[in-house]
């Protein structure tokens, strides 16, 4: 690809360093989720939120709120204190890292206006990282209110929705980097190129509901109901999921009160993994072969990259299954979670690459 150089290096770097603070921010939320720390702040308070508890009465106090909670009185009571600053202290960083990142873009960004480094292409991409972002915000305090009610924990729906927004601000940023950086691939048009990024929209779009089902699966925490692989519990397919009495909207709803949406996720979440795996291998084969045809490293690249990511993301998958016997792995869970963040980076670069200006004969 050729270097775009309408950019400074400044604006460039700046991008890079979003990325990397949007990537931490996701592993971070994924610690913070698997300690089961989310639902420890139980307040939203975007300005003096920003200081952690100064004073003995102050840790006090925030404990006092939290054991009003539901996820306190039926999973944690008798919580120490020590166990309780750990738990707070993880959900804290999670909300002081996404106000570093507000501070680490908007003053640059308010800069780089003034001095006009931004052109209308870059802050039409930016103004949709700022929406997206400023939705992720949101939502997370939806996510974590859905736990402060009834539920011991947030709701396993609404966790998803949080995490594919937060995959989508990343996703996002990135475009805007490559979109800046460097330039569209000038080539002659080619008909079995066309055909190919028709399978890659299929592949994108089974990409993404496997990012739902797997969000789903973690927020209802199912990975410890079948720590088995390459059978669940001695079966392909759990018989419950055949049961038509079992799909009924209760179910659905009240998951964590029935064996079926623990047996439905889980399936499905595996079973998305291996098609999008089938149409990986058929779709990077297509990318190669038309790579090697017109001389295009970065299609080759790109091919075998993708392969790569997909494997290396379904062998942590199935080490975190089974090593979810009681409890689910953080180091594991962790890694899985940075593997799809992984993903998402390689999905958003063949998209970028396979931006072809087209030159006719």
């Amino acid at each position: 690809m050729n270097q775009q150089k309408q950019y400074s290096q400044a604006v460039i770097t700046w991008l890079i360093i979003g990325l990397i603070m949007v990537f931490v921010q996701v592993i971070i939320g994924g610690i913070t989720r698997l300690t089961e720390s989310g639902l420890s702040i139980t307040k939203w308070e975007v300005v003096s939120g920003a200081l952690p508890p100064m004073s003995e009465q102050s840790w006090q106090d925030e404990f006092d709120l939290y054991k009003a909670t539901p996820q306190y009185k039926e999973i944690n009571e008798g919580m120490s204190f020590d166990d309780f600053k750990f738990i707070y202290f993880w959900e804290y960083i999670h909300r002081f890292w996404a106000r570093l990142m507000g501070f680490v873009f908007l003053i640059p960004f308010i800069y780089f206006s003034i001095k006009g480094y931004l052109d209308k292409p870059l802050l039409k991409n930016l103004l949709v990282v700022i929406l997206l972002a400023a939705l992720a915000a949101t939502f997370g305090w939806i996510m974590v209110a859905s736990g402060l009610v009834s539920r011991p924990w947030v709701n396993a729906y609404k966790l998803s929705l949080h995490l594919m927004i937060a995959f989508s601000v990343y996703a996002a940023l990135f475009w805007t980097f490559l979109k800046a950086r460097f330039k569209p691939i000038e080539i002659t048009f080619n008909r079995h190129l066309e055909s190919v990024k028709i399978i890659f929209y299929f592949l994108v779009v089974f990409f993404i509901l496997q990012i739902f089902f797997g969000g789903v699966m973690s927020g209802m925490k199912v990975a410890v109901v079948y720590p088995t692989w390459p059978d669940m519990r001695g079966s392909y397919l759990p018989d419950i999921i055949f049961e038509t009495s079992q799909w009924s909207s209760s179910n659905f709803n009240h998951y964590d009160t029935n064996s079926f949406m623990p047996a439905l996720v889980h399936f499905l979440h595996r079973n998305t993994a291996y098609l999008i795996f089938i149409v990986g291998i058929f779709f990077s084969y297509k990318l190669y072969k038309i790579g090697s045809e017109l001389n295009i490293s970065v299609f080759v690249k790109s091919a075998f990259g993708l392969i790569l990511f997909i494997i290396l993301q379904i062998v942590i998958g199935i080490i975190t299954v089974v090593s979810s016997v009681g409890k689910i792995s953080i180091l594991w869970g962790v890694l899985h979670q940075a593997g799809a963040l992984g993903l998402v980076s390689i999905f958003v670069f063949i998209f970028f690459v396979l931006r072809i200006k087209k030159i006719k004969k």
